[in-house]
């Protein structure tokens, strides 16, 4: 694990994994946090089994549907922080955990597919972490003091734009444009790859003249 972690493409992947379930949690947190309906319309006279229903009850809910949705939003912070995403990932693991249980439970067609992706990204951030995070099992944990790419503080600075912009485009819009905001995300995380790649080739020459010097 720790070559793999050495290596550029895995870091770069694990970066970009933590912005993308992070951001979908922050997206998906406002309409909680703001008490509006998760669907389109009131799902009162659904079937009781049905999934229009359920959200229904939960929103209904009012401090309970506020919960879910500060939960999701502290998670999706800390996860797109990078800093903090040891505590993102936990913090995350029982909500989707939660999801993906809902969605199997209720016809939701495909749904199911997306979120058990997102349970296993999940799961992989947290394997990803595991030399650290097993203290929580009373093991004995490796510090990794090592300089990799995702510990420079760039890919921290990305994730607070992204954070921001998700934040306050959901916060002041009800009636979003998700193409809009994933393309404005897409574009963001694209700049930053290409600043942070760059940044990292610079550093790489700087040291190689250095000991050559």
């Amino acid at each position: 694990m720790n070559r793999i972690k050495e290596k550029v493409l895995p870091q770069i992947f694990i970066i970009y994994t933590r912005y993308l379930i992070g951001g979908a949690f922050v997206f998906a947190s406002l309409i909680k946090i703001k008490g509006k309906r998760f669907t389109s319309e009131s799902g009162e006279l659904s079937p009781i089994n049905s999934a229009l229903h359920f959200f229904e009850t939960m929103y209904q809910s009012g401090l309970y549907w506020e919960f879910i949705g500060i939960g999701q939003l502290i998670a999706g912070f800390f996860l797109m922080t990078q800093k903090f995403s040891k505590l993102g990932a936990l913090m995350n693991l029982p909500i989707i955990i939660n999801i993906f249980i809902i969605t199997l439970s209720y016809y939701f067609a495909y749904t199911p597919v997306v979120t058990g992706l997102m349970l296993i990204a999940n799961l992989m951030l947290i394997i990803w972490e595991w030399n650290e995070i097993k203290i929580l099992f009373n093991l004995t944990p490796n510090i990794d003091k090592s300089i990799r790419l995702e510990k420079d503080c760039f890919w921290q600075i990305i994730g607070l734009i992204l954070f921001l912009f998700t934040f306050t485009y959901r916060l002041l819009i009800d009636k979003y444009d998700i193409i809009f905001w994933g393309v404005s995300c897409l574009l963001i995380g694209l700049i930053g790859l290409i600043i942070g790649l760059y940044r990292k080739k610079k550093r790489k020459n700087y040291l190689q003249q250095d000991v050559y010097n």
